[in-house]
């Protein structure tokens, strides 16, 4: 039996429901709070305990997850017991050696092109998948296995996949990289680490930098790439765009997405694709049919209001997801709800917060979420971010009410957290107010 440490974590839920189609035995613990990442695991019947050491028997392989410490009881009782523990990174490495791996890294657009490569490898030939939204299922006769690769402390390191993808290079991790040499270096080695090849974004200013010894090909827009989107035109349907490989025709696309950095993510499962000889047609008709990431740009409609839940964090992020709006819904007002992650991130990008904040029509931020970090090691205050933002202001899961004064708009939810409770207070609160507005 398989047991997950942390089993509600992202990777690691998408791990446990992998490791259950494949056919084993798994359960897992973890702390009592409902988080987004469950859904998969209750639908397989995978139990999940909360943290016990009692929980810990002698017929159990152990599965540690990124944020576990050596010093946590189920790990000690572990030992104790002289048990087989691998991390999850030891564990999704074993799963990389099974299947033709394509590995997707970068600071931005890595979940949703994982998720887009794999709606279309496994719609034609069949696809396992590990992605960073929790979303993780295979089967042992597909040929392919899309993994989102996590650059966050060089985890990406542990693996040895066919294809290696780069998104696009940018610090993020900033509690953990000394600076961008620093952050260059680990992609290099992660993309000399491809058995195949690299598809990388030729438009990201980084990317040619990468002293890579395996065969590297670049997408974009700009001419000097070898996976290049012509005659693009962008409208409120979406994309469309000719695409060339290597100065070949390879095929026309209408896509319904949104924004120029949807484009380029889909032009690097396109890019992949056309070398794997794969049609174009069949390329096309499946990206028409991909509906999203969990969390990314994740739409509910609302009477009169579009409600987005989105899992943006890093400044770029926020900028791609406030202009996706507005081209898909330019006679609404944006309104964005940003939960602010890790002292150590909002200190380093303040100013860059401030920028893109302002492109909003109103902004509405809440506390930083301090995760692993304490406040009192960062100089860092919320409220100077506040000040310095047209239009914006502090709230609260408890404190929203102008918020409901917001109609004809579209509301993005903006955090790694897990804001779905906020969500549902909101949304509920807004039609009953409607409802009795309407009386």
């Amino acid at each position: 039996m398989y047991y997950l440490i942390g089993i509600k974590g992202t990777g690691m839920s998408a791990l446990a429901c992998i490791l259950k189609d494949l056919g084993y035995e798994v359960k897992g613990s973890d702390v009592e709070r409902h988080f987004f990442t469950e859904k998969g695991l209750i639908e397989r019947g995978i139990e999940i305990l909360p943290y016990n050491e009692d929980n810990i028997t002698k017929d159990m392989t152990i599965i540690r997850g990124n944020s576990i410490k050596d010093d946590h009881p189920e790990i000690i009782r572990a030992e104790v017991k002289c048990l087989k523990i691998y991390t999850y990174s030891e564990m999704v490495s074993k799963l990389c050696k099974m299947f033709k791996t394509t590995a997707v890294a970068g600071c931005h657009g890595k979940t949703t092109t994982s998720s887009m490569l794999h709606h279309v490898l496994n719609g034609i030939k069949g696809s396992n998948c590990l992605i960073g939204d929790g979303t993780g299922q295979a089967k042992r006769e597909n040929e392919y296995f899309v993994l989102e690769a996590c650059e966050y402390k060089r985890h990406f390191l542990s693996y040895d996949p066919y294809y290696s993808i780069i998104t696009n290079i940018e610090l993020d991790h900033v509690d953990y990289y000394k600076d961008m040499d620093d952050l260059l270096n680990a992609y290099t080695e992660y993309a000399n680490k491809a058995e195949k090849m690299v598809i990388a974004c030729g438009d990201d200013p980084y990317t040619h930098s990468l002293e890579v010894n395996k065969p590297i090909f670049f997408y974009g827009l700009d001419e000097d790439n070898d996976i290049i989107a012509k005659d693009v035109v962008f409208d409120e349907k979406g994309a469309h765009f000719d695409v060339f490989v290597e100065d070949n025709y390879y095929g026309h696309f209408d896509l319904p997405f949104f924004g120029k950095h949807m484009l380029l993510n889909s032009l690097a499962v396109i890019g992949l694709c056309s070398y794997e000889r794969l049609d174009s047609k069949e390329v096309s008709n499946l990206l028409k049919t991909f509906t999203g990431a969990r969390r990314r740009f994740t739409e509910t409609v609302v009477l009169d209001n579009i409600v987005v839940d989105d899992y943006a964090h890093h400044p770029t992020e926020i900028k791609y997801t406030i202009r996706t709006a507005k081209q898909k819904y330019p006679d609404k007002d944006i309104v964005v709800i940003w939960g602010p992650h890790t002292y150590s991130r909002v200190e380093a990008f303040k100013d860059d917060y401030v920028e893109v904040l302002k492109e909003a029509d109103k902004a509405y931020i809440m506390d930083i979420y301090g995760a692993r970090e304490n406040a009192e090691d960062f100089d860092v205050d919320i409220n100077d971010i506040i000040k310095k933002v047209p239009k914006a202001e502090k709230i609260d899961e408890q404190n929203y009410e102008h918020l409901l004064s917001h109609e004809n708009s579209v509301i993005i939810f903006m955090s790694p957290n897990d804001l779905t409770e906020f969500e549902n207070s909101y949304i509920k609160d807004y039609k009953n107010l409607k409802d009795e507005t309407n009386v």
